[in-house]
């Protein structure tokens, strides 16, 4: 009795430890999973950047994503039950550390970033053409040979990425769904809502890696180590920087690979969580099991000149067409399209010192200071730097504000995701879980994970008030934009679609409040049975001892 105590609780240690450790598994899964896409989604204005794309075509790059994870969603979900749920999670984390390779691909296969400029980077005072030069010849050419202006143009190097998005959404597939149902289908049913509170929250350490990586590679320049920083007249403030944006992408490729190998060594199946091996148990277990089975305003624009202000430094339509010329620099043979800001000494940002109506320079770099420029209207000596000018401390507050906001939000916002999944999962019966989640993921993929970032980017486009200029003079990505109308399609749109998602909500809420889900009181009407069972043979025993008392009595009375 003791060895099969004994055998029965060895069993029990071992099919925890492995739950315990594909919980393990499945939340780093999600941690990898989740610092990918927020390192790919900080990254897209990096990459809006180097390849000189508008953000209506970054959109649907970022959307790409979802298209991959939608060609395999319900055929996974279906299927992925019937085989080796963990080995198909640890292939889709390999295939997903593929598309990160691949998305940083085009960094190597490409030439040096070049961003458009007016300054030369020696310093050189007799190379100084890009300054106001009254009675001189425009010297900026597009290039002679048109082959190369096709070729520069038609650069398709960007499909790299979005192929590679594309199989990074296909090694998504399988984790959510396979992962969800592995545990609901092997935990203890008061455990499972604690075990998927922790892969949530894997989901949201996973960005906050995310974030933090992007910060650092955004701040790194995209050549660095094969060019000489020193010589740079752009900073990361400055609106034609690229960081090294495929540098994180390779790390996020070398996580994923790593969060892979463990789902190689779990078992297909589990034994249920907490299972005894007692065969009163086990028949009530599967009868629990049956009953289950039925439930289951313009402020903080940057103040630039011919764009968001009048060069005397009133405000003007910012849609009011081309005013870059003016009295002041009409005689300078400056160049109208190319964005190199500079930032005057009154205040006001120009697009290029040649604009400023600077004639002089000291200094060499990012260190290079412009004089004697006539649109500075200033009662000294007018001069800029380069870059934009600051938006005062007002902007850096209410960012702070923004972000306080934002983090409340997200707080209150994440509270419903464990609730929602417990709905629909105790919905449905248990060989239907993982489809479930499966159909879930593929609506969300469907009516807002595509089609969102691709009008998003169609929108923000039309906010736009300067775009780069490539060397055949086609335009490039946004300089500059609207930040007014930006705000409100930034945060207005998302509180529009997510006011119009409560209507749905209630409509479910209304249907519930009436229903009792099937598992709801399973577990208690089998606490009854038990007990009720438990009391049968209390009484039965205490009859058969008494009549076995009252039997020795009339026994020993008759001798």
């Amino acid at each position: 009795m003791a060895e099969n105590e004994k055998r029965i609780e060895t069993h029990r240690i071992r099919c925890l430890s492995k739950m315990k450790m594909f919980l393990l598994a499945i939340t780093c899964a999600f941690v990898s999973k989740t610092l990918s896409g927020s390192y790919m989604n900080s990254m897209l204005t990096q990459i809006e950047r180097q390849f000189n794309i508008p953000t209506s075509l970054v959109g649907f790059i970022n959307g790409s994503f979802e298209i991959g994870n939608l060609l395999l969603i319900i055929f996974v979900s279906y299927f992925g039950t019937k085989l080796h749920r963990p080995i198909l999670i640890g292939v889709g984390c390999v295939v997903m550390g593929l598309g990160c390779f691949l998305q940083s691909l085009p960094h190597f296969l490409m030439d040096r970033y070049q961003y458009e400029s007016t300054v030369s980077v020696s310093g050189n005072l007799s190379l100084n053409n890009f300054l106001c030069m009254e009675n001189g010849t425009q010297i900026f050419r597009p290039t002679e040979d048109p082959s190369e202006c096709v070729k520069e143009v038609k650069s398709l190097m960007w499909i790299y990425v979005l192929v590679g998005n594309i199989i990074r959404g296909i090694g998504e597939t399988p984790i959510m769904p396979l992962g969800i149902s592995y545990i609901e289908d092997f935990a203890k049913s008061e455990n499972s809502p604690l075990y998927i509170g922790f892969v949530e929250t894997g989901a949201i350490i996973g960005p906050l890696f995310g974030l933090s990586l992007a910060s650092f590679c955004a701040n790194v320049y995209v050549d660095t180590g094969s060019v000489n920083t020193d010589d740079l007249t752009i900073t990361p403030t400055d609106t034609r920087w690229v960081g090294a944006w495929w540098f994180g992408f390779l790390i996020c490729a070398g996580v994923n690979v790593l969060t892979a190998i463990p789902f190689f060594f779990l078992p297909k199946s589990l034994s249920k969580e907490g299972l005894k091996n007692n065969a009163d148990i086990i028949k009530n277990d599967k009868e629990e099991k049956q009953r289950e089975e039925v439930k289951k305003k313009k402020d903080g624009i940057t103040k630039v000149a011919g764009i968001t202000t009048t060069y005397k430094g009133t405000q003007q339509d910012l849609y009011m067409g081309n005013a870059i010329l003016a009295d002041c620099n009409r005689d300078c043979n400056c160049p109208t399209k190319t964005w190199d800001p500079v930032c005057g000494n009154n205040g006001v940002s120009y697009m290029s010192a040649c604009l400023a109506g600077c004639e002089t320079s000291t200094g060499a770099g990012r260190n290079m200071v412009f004089q004697n420029c006539s649109c500075i209207q200033t009662s000294g000596n007018s001069s800029a730097v380069l870059g934009l000018c600051d938006k005062g401390h007002d902007c850096s507050m209410m960012l702070q504000y923004f972000l306080i906001l934002s983090a409340i939000g997200s707080f209150i916002y994440s509270l419903s995701a464990i609730p929602g999944y417990m709905v629909l999962l105790r919905c449905i019966k248990p060989e239907e879980k993982s489809l479930g989640v499966g159909l879930h993921t593929f609506c969300t993929r469907v009516f807002a994970g595509i089609p969102a970032p691709i009008y998003f980017g169609a929108l923000v486009d039309s906010t736009c008030l300067h775009w780069g200029t490539l060397k055949c003079g086609e335009s490039g990505a946004c300089r500059i934009y609207d930040s007014a109308n930006f705000r409100y399609i930034y945060l207005g749109l998302p509180a529009a679609l997510r006011g119009l998602s409560y209507i749905p909500a209630f409509l479910v809420l209304n249907i519930l409040k009436n229903c009792h889900l099937p598992g709801e009181n399973a577990s208690s009407g089998t606490v009854l049975i038990e007990a009720k069972v438990t009391g049968k043979e209390t009484e039965c025993k205490d009859m058969d001892q008494n009549s076995k008392v009252l039997n020795d009595k009339e026994l020993k009375t008759k001798l």
